[in-house]
């Protein structure tokens, strides 16, 4: 029901068309969202559900197995035998054909088994645990890699949020300056060239714009995939900021060292590990007898007429049976069987144990780099924001210059061309760091802090 009402509060806020009023979707309502509607993440959680069915399929073996049986048994031709004389009181070279049984059986019964000792079957609840933390693990990664995903996009189309609100400035800019320019073009105070020249830039910014609109598009459409919302719905971002960057950064930099217990893809391998040492211990268990209680009891007829009736003279009887019996079975031998099984389960251990020591490096070398690349993206940021406003006061300086007939139209130009890749520039580093920000979070196993 929680999951029914917050999809419907972010489709009526968000809007399913344009028709719709759209408010600003912020990175915790779309990680809320996903967490919720991601197709992936779903499966998962079914796996998980399966298992829980899995595990009561195992513990059954430990548990009293009671089977109930009938029959009814019409012998069409009952089964002879020639029996010699001699044995019947009669001449020796004398025989006598005998049927035996009656043509009508019936039985009715019950048989009770219970597993007294079987460590194959012990060994089988314990693995069954394990399975479970197992897929409550897989859930877990397939949740930090929807948030981990989910705010990659997320970054990413904010980022080209702000080229596109960039570019459209230098549009403004260029299209006053090619008014202007027309203006005095047409009082004989320009040159067409220089007029053609501006408009061929300001072409150029236009069709910019084109392509990250459809950039933004794309990326957009990607993001609802992750977030399993509808592609026909609508949401706005709001605008990047570099104070609430820098605020969170003073927070990240403040970084211990990575430990590896909190990171789930390291706990996964673990726990593989501890199930694979739990199969060989099963196989080794085939090595050990195993003891079974057995109890049946059951109701027979007999009888000449099709219809039973308690009735001896018409030769019908009804009796009961009933045994208890201990089986024990030690095994012997198999052919090798069992030491070829427990063999294989030593060398995928080995196997595991170098998977394990690869990924310790690996997570152990990706917190290394995200907290260089931190670093490096921080210092870009700032050094990246002192370019983008120095290029700034450049461009409207010589801008006024231009009017002034102190500068010509290529200085002008060539000014907003480093103050167009200033920002870009900007924009880059913000969104390196962003992301790098994101490994950072991710190496420390504390992704589901970005739900806050």
């Amino acid at each position: 029901m929680k999951r029914l009402k917050l999809t419907l509060v972010l489709l009526m806020g968000i809007g399913v068309s344009h028709g719709y009023a759209q408010t600003q979707l912020t990175l915790q309502e779309a990680l809320k969202f996903a967490l919720n509607n991601n197709k992936q993440l779903a499966r998962t959680k079914m796996d998980e559900e399966m298992n829980k069915f899995k595990i009561q399929e195992v513990r059954s073996q430990a548990l009293p197995r009671i089977d109930a049986s009938a029959s009814y048994t019409d012998n069409l031709k009952l089964a002879q035998s020639l029996i010699p004389g001699d044995a019947i009181g009669k001449s020796a070279d004398s025989s006598q054909v005998i049927t035996f049984g009656t043509q009508y059986n019936a039985a009715v019964g019950a048989e009770l088994t219970q597993q007294v000792f079987n460590k194959a079957v012990i060994t089988g609840l314990k693995a069954a645990k394990s399975g479970q933390e197992y897929y409550t693990l897989q859930t877990q990664q397939s949740t930090e890699n929807v948030i981990y995903n989910v705010s990659q996009l997320y970054y990413q189309l904010l980022v080209i949020q702000e080229k596109i609100t960039t570019i459209n400035s230098n549009i403004e800019k260029l299209t006053q300056l090619v008014s202007a320019t027309k203006s005095q073009y047409d009082n004989g105070l320009a040159k067409k060239i220089d007029l053609d020249r501006i408009k061929v830039n300001l072409t150029n910014y236009i069709t910019q714009r084109i392509q990250l609109e459809n950039q933004y598009a794309t990326q957009a459409n990607n993001l609802k995939r992750q977030m399993g919302m509808p592609l026909q719905s609508a949401f706005l971002l709001p605008p990047a900021s570099l104070k609430d960057i820098e605020n969170k950064a003073a927070g990240v930099l403040q970084y211990d060292d990575m430990n590896l217990s909190n990171r789930t893809e390291f706990r996964l391998l673990k726990k593989q590990e501890e199930l694979q040492e739990l199969q060989k211990k099963a196989y080794l268990a085939e090595y050990y007898p195993s003891l079974s209680l057995n109890g049946r009891y059951s109701y027979n007829g007999m009888s000449r007429q099709f219809l039973f009736q308690h009735d001896p003279s018409n030769a019908t009887f009804w009796f009961g049976a009933a045994s208890v019996a201990l089986t024990l079975k030690i095994p012997i031998f198999d052919g090798f069987g069992r030491r070829s099984k427990v063999n294989q389960a030593n060398v995928t251990l080995r196997q595991l144990s170098k998977q394990i020591e690869d990924t310790e490096l690996g997570l152990n070398t990706e917190y290394e780099n995200a907290k260089l690349q931190v670093r490096s993206n921080l210092s870009t940021i700032t050094t990246q924001k002192e370019n983008m406003d120095l290029a700034n006061e450049v461009y409207y300086s010589t801008q006024n210059n231009y009017k002034l007939g102190l500068a010509g139209l290529t200085d002008l130009l060539n000014a907003e061309t480093s103050l167009t890749d200033a920002q870009n520039s900007y924009n880059e580093a913000l969104l390196q760091y962003k992301l790098a920000e994101l490994d950072i979070i991710k190496s420390k196993g504390s992704l589901k802090d970005l739900l806050n």
